[in-house]
């Protein structure tokens, strides 16, 4: 057998879910008190939960904002001012830093903007993040898998393979054109204000929206989009998607959503045609997203590409396969890293090549060096040809 083509076997039935009873409670109890006290901001700057976020936003590290400040001054820089910051939280006087522009090429061309907030507005997202999670999570589908707790690409990929193994052979494979870049403030603080009745938390969760990109020297104020880069923007790109997630649900579709990455399964490639262009219709008309036309199509599951994946099928097995494309990156990187002119300590080249997100995640197995399907598929992509 090809040692490209590897079966993902993690996951468990996508739609199992938590116990949502005891899920209600909890948020319920984060969103007041029993007295009907609004007190989600208390919640917030509770000292275990800022705790929890500051060792977070250590273990994630990262790139300085616009003030330079590093994360490993973080904790020396909260004793000294904790106290403040969480009385400005309190008070609703706390005001976010603009975020600093950073461009990132993609795999396939163009560019992926980032806007990288200072590390204590870092922390301030952590500690937002954390709490309005407990809310969200249980009203969240079953099959959306990004930026959720006990969830993962892999079993994203998975799902999409049983789709496929149920007789769901045709991948309406849809593209929101710069999504993080797209979202509309108006519709996200409408969807935020049914749930947070603390107007403290609304306002802040404002200010950073409102906060400005910082690019060569001067801020500007786009007045849409939640800029990647910070821990609050993947929970608020699933608030706003969890309303496509719905539509989706509703209408009997069989689905899978990793963050902005979506692919809807059908039977027939006239069913595929239209879902598209209904999906697509909601998608720009109630959401007030922009589906980008030229790269979503209806295809064949061996053909289509999510998460670094495509599903075909082998002796007579559904399996998912490393996409070419995939490849492609994978051998171009190496290159770049390991070739000759750069002159590096060969101890720093192998702690590049292992790095987690130097091919993208390592939770399907593919780049994982523990795995001896890596290796193998390593010797077979060999990447001096």
């Amino acid at each position: 057998m090809d040692p490209a083509q590897l079966m993902l076997n993690y996951g468990g039935d996508a739609a199992s879910r938590k116990d949502t009873v005891r899920e209600e409670t909890i948020a319920a109890r984060l969103m007041e008190s029993s007295t009907g006290e609004i007190r989600l901001m208390e919640m917030i700057c509770e000292r275990e939960n800022m705790r929890n976020a500051l060792r977070r936003v250590e273990s994630n590290d990262g790139a300085p904002g616009i003030d330079k400040m590093k994360v490993t001054r973080l904790r020396g820089f909260l004793r000294r001012t904790g106290k403040a910051v969480k009385a400005a939280l309190l008070n609703g006087t706390y005001k976010p830093k603009p975020v600093r522009r950073k461009e990132i090429p993609k795999p396939d061309g163009g560019i992926r903007l980032l806007g990288i907030p200072t590390v204590l507005d870092r922390f301030v997202q952590q500690c937002i993040a954390q709490v309005l999670q407990e809310i969200w999570e249980y009203t969240f589908s079953a099959y959306s898998y990004g930026y959720r707790p006990g969830r993962s690409q892999a079993q994203a990929v998975e799902q999409f393979r049983k789709y496929v193994e149920e007789g769901y052979t045709y991948v309406v494979s849809l593209d929101l054109s710069k999504f993080f870049d797209r979202v509309n403030h108006d519709r996200l603080m409408s969807r935020l204000a049914h749930r947070i009745k603390d107007k403290r938390v609304l306002k802040i969760i404002r200010a950073f929206l409102n906060s400005g990109i910082m690019v060569n020297d001067l801020v500007e104020y786009p007045g849409e989009g939640t800029p990647q880069g910070g821990p609050l923007s993947p929970l608020l790109s699933n608030i706003v998607l969890d309303e496509l997630d719905k539509e989706l649900e509703r209408r009997g579709l069989r689905f899978v959503r990793y963050a902005d990455d979506i692919v809807i399964l059908v039977r027939s490639q006239r069913e595929g045609d239209e879902v598209l262009r209904s999906v697509s219709r909601f998608i720009t008309r109630k959401l007030k997203l922009k589906v980008n036309e030229e790269k979503s199509s209806v295809v064949r599951p061996w053909n289509a590409k999510f998460l670094g994946y495509r599903v075909t099928r082998i002796f007579g097995v559904t399996r998912t396969v490393i996409h070419p494309k995939t490849v492609k990156r994978f051998k171009d990187k190496i290159r770049d890293i390991t070739r000759r002119v750069r002159g590096r300590n060969i101890n720093k080249v192998i702690g590049h090549v292992s790095k987690k997100d130097t091919f993208g995640s390592q939770e399907h197995g593919f780049f994982n060096p523990r795995h001896d399907s890596c290796r193998t598929t390593a010797d077979k992509y060999d990447c001096t040809s």
